[in-house]
């Protein structure tokens, strides 16, 4: 039988929104096109967060695995649209239904299970997040099988964790964030996630890209709005032509960048090494 998976698209209707204002594609639809791409004949239903929470298309036990996707929230602030999520992440653990997700879903998972998260002091990583590293063991996890141990990835996010729970394996960092992968374990769940963004294209950042420049401007990653639009200029140019060398090497984006089985290797594994072997065992 095809899996059944859900995505959870935890921008609230204001980000979905301002997204499609830019041009951007909503999350949970990039969410469904990484689990379409990677699991053709799988089930997927798409939730998108609104004022009252989620509305979810069928019990959360009745899935083989959950996907939480970015959000425009922030965790920290403790909002009631923040506490709602909290409260389906650990409804989701209670069910042992495993999860996975990017950016949001570190925040998320982290957090529900007795960690902390902040502002990142240093601001918003964007583009293309630098030199993650794994840690010995990162290296070991079924998470990274088929990963470098030092790679880039594509990303945006300004929050990051600060402390994490008993129940929290941190796995990979670099130096703008310490924590850039987790392993939770909590009640009966395990939810791995990541703090860039698998599902991420070139063009998905030159698109959100439109939305975070003037943050980006005002903390100094663009000196003004003609350097902004000249990056994400030729974030679209490559993602249009990937051969283009001058692009490549100004940008400085390599294969675990620009190849979908290296940059989805995580959620690729997630699938195979975890939710496959829980459906079978059922």
């Amino acid at each position: 039988m095809s899996l059944r998976l859900l995505v959870l698209d935890a921008y609230d209707d204001a980000g979905r929104r301002a997204l499609q204002s830019a041009g951007a594609t909503h999350a949970g639809d990039l969410y469904r096109r990484l689990l379409t791409d990677l699991e053709p004949t799988a089930h997927i239903d798409v939730a998108n967060h609104c004022e009252h929470g989620f509305e979810l298309p069928a019990d959360l036990s009745s899935y083989d695995g959950i996907t939480w996707t970015g959000s425009n929230l922030t965790i920290h602030l403790e909002t009631p649209g923040v506490r709602r999520q909290l409260e389906l992440a650990r409804a989701a653990f209670a069910a042992g239904v495993p999860s996975f997700g990017s950016c949001w879903a570190v925040h998320i998972a982290v957090t529900a299970a007795g960690g902390r998260c902040e502002a990142n002091p240093r601001g918003r990583e964007f583009g293309v997040a630098r030199k993650i590293i794994l840690n010995a063991t990162g290296i070991e996890h079924p998470m990274f099988a088929g990963k470098p141990v030092a790679f880039d990835a594509l990303t945006s996010h300004e929050d990051h964790v600060v402390e994490v729970g008993p129940a929290t394996t941190v796995l990979a960092g670099n130096e703008f964030s310490a924590v850039q992968a987790v392993h939770v374990e909590h009640g009966r769940g395990s939810f791995w996630a990541v703090q860039y963004h698998p599902e991420y294209d070139l063009i998905d950042i030159a698109q959100l890209g439109i939305l975070r420049a003037p943050q980006l401007i005002d903390q100094g990653f663009f000196r003004d709005a003609a350097g902004a639009d000249h990056y994400l200029a030729q974030m679209t140019q490559l993602h249009a032509d990937r051969s283009r060398k001058d692009l490549l090497y100004g940008l400085g984006v390599g294969a675990d960048v620009l190849e979908p089985g290296i940059r989805r290797c995580e959620p690729r594994n997630w699938l195979d090494r975890i939710v496959k072997p829980a459906r079978a065992s059922r």
